[in-house]
């Protein structure tokens, strides 16, 4: 199993824009006392975490007080306020701390809390975990991170975080019953051990799905069994280990697709009443699926972002696997309408389709884009084609406003191998 989790939400499709704003928040940081990443935590969490939707003060809080740079390869900590997932090491990322503050949040965490945490991964969870519970029991089966992990862990002084290097699925048997399970990996269905280890009317939060199309569920244990809540669609990294080779579900990496591109499948039973979310895709921010035969470019339906607020995040995203030894170009095209946009705060700040490539190792290959689209316009189709590099192994595609103002709206959004 990969217990580690990767998600490619950004509020800003670019790191230029980012990294900019990230340095004049260290730089502003010099008068805040001896911690100079104070001033980007600060400001993460209010235009990045707060403004998405997390209310928590004491999640919140330790969000805030949380030294994430810690807990990234050295390389990267001058992205490690970034709301974004960054690599690790061992084909796993970090997770962005919106995802962090969502799922910590959704827990629901209690000062005599007992949780467990299936993933351990960077050791930045089990982290912001540790001020706001009893105990953290954090398991890791990729043995690098795990040890590595405990290092971080440590030195830093959590004393209420136990962690091991093992299968996650298995659980921490000498250590349950749990009041809480936090699990950052998405199996197809919830490990019995999981179940057993929960306490009765204990609260486990856990991804399950397809590999790339998965729902962030809250369960809660009654009689035994457990009720299922979903809270939003989300994109976990593939496993590694039985788990993963056991999938019954596999998707076709030699033939990468949209799901849902045509937005013309709407949301049905519990998760209709998720906000922002449109089946297939996940991570919705600002977007809604209007159902209108005579506004569609096609069928009855699209999609629409509104943003009255420069720089907040409208958008959508959906994962795919793409082989690059098996696939070497691709069409990307969709259609788009616009009303009275106007750009960002951030260069790139403008409503477009964009395809991120990734590499075995998460490594990004290149963004391509589709736009930007400006100003008022009616419907207009967009195509272009794109050579994809043989180390190529997984794709994030992304539409909406990405911090502009205005309303947009897309359809047919396809992706087409081209042989």
């Amino acid at each position: 199993m990969n217990l580690s989790f990767i998600e490619f939400h950004s509020t800003s499709l670019f790191a230029r824009g980012l990294l900019l704003l990230s340095l004049i928040a260290l730089t502003s940081s010099s008068g805040r006392g001896d911690d100079p990443y104070q001033a980007a935590r600060d400001r993460l969490v209010r235009e990045r975490v707060e403004s998405a939707g997390v209310k928590d003060p004491r999640v919140l809080q330790s969000i805030r007080s949380t030294p994430r740079h810690e807990f990234v390869p050295s390389k990267l900590q001058d992205r490690a306020y970034f709301d974004m997932a960054l690599p690790i090491g061992e084909s796993q990322t970090i997770s962005s701390p919106f995802i962090v503050a969502l799922m910590t949040e959704a827990l629901d965490p209690k000062p005599t809390d007992k949780v467990l945490e299936i993933g351990t991964g960077s050791g930045y969870q089990a982290a912001v975990l540790s001020p706001l519970v009893k105990e953290v029991y954090s398991i890791e089966i990729v043995r690098d991170l795990g040890e590595r992990a405990a290092e971080v862990l440590e030195s830093l002084d959590y004393k209420n975080v136990s962690t091991r290097v093992g299968d996650g699925f298995l659980g921490w048997p000498e250590a349950a019953p749990f009041d809480k399970i936090i699990v950052t990996c998405s199996p197809e269905s919830v490990p019995k051990p999981l179940v057993e280890q929960l306490r009765e009317g204990g609260v486990m939060i856990i991804p399950v799905g397809e590999r790339y199309q998965q729902t962030l569920y809250l369960m809660t244990k009654k009689d035994g069994e457990l009720l299922r809540q979903p809270l939003r669609p989300t994109l976990f990294v593939p496993m590694t280990g039985e788990a993963e080779d056991n999938r019954q579900l596999l998707p076709d990496a030699a033939n990468p697709k949209v799901v849902n591109g045509d937005f013309e499948t709407a949301a049905s039973g519990d998760a209709a009443n998720i906000p922002d979310y449109v089946p297939g895709w996940y991570y919705g921010r600002q977007v809604r699926r209007v159902a209108d035969d005579g506004a569609a470019v096609q069928g009855a339906a699209f999609v629409r972002f509104s943003n009255e607020t420069p720089g907040l995040g409208s958008h959508l995203l959906q994962g795919f696997p793409i082989d690059g030894r098996k696939v070497s170009t691709i069409r990307l095209s969709g259609k788009a309408r616009t009303g009275e946009v106007r750009r960002g705060p951030e260069g790139d700040a403008m409503p477009m389709i964009a395809l991120s490539l990734y590499d075995g190792q998460r490594r990004d290959l290149g963004t391509f884009r589709l736009g930007p689209f400006r100003g008022s316009r009616p419907w207009r189709s967009s195509s272009r084609l794109i050579r994809i590099p043989p180390s190529a192994r997984e794709a994030i595609l992304r539409i909406g406003l990405f911090g502009a103002t205005g309303t947009a709206d897309f359809d047919e959004i396809e992706v087409e191998k081209i042989d």
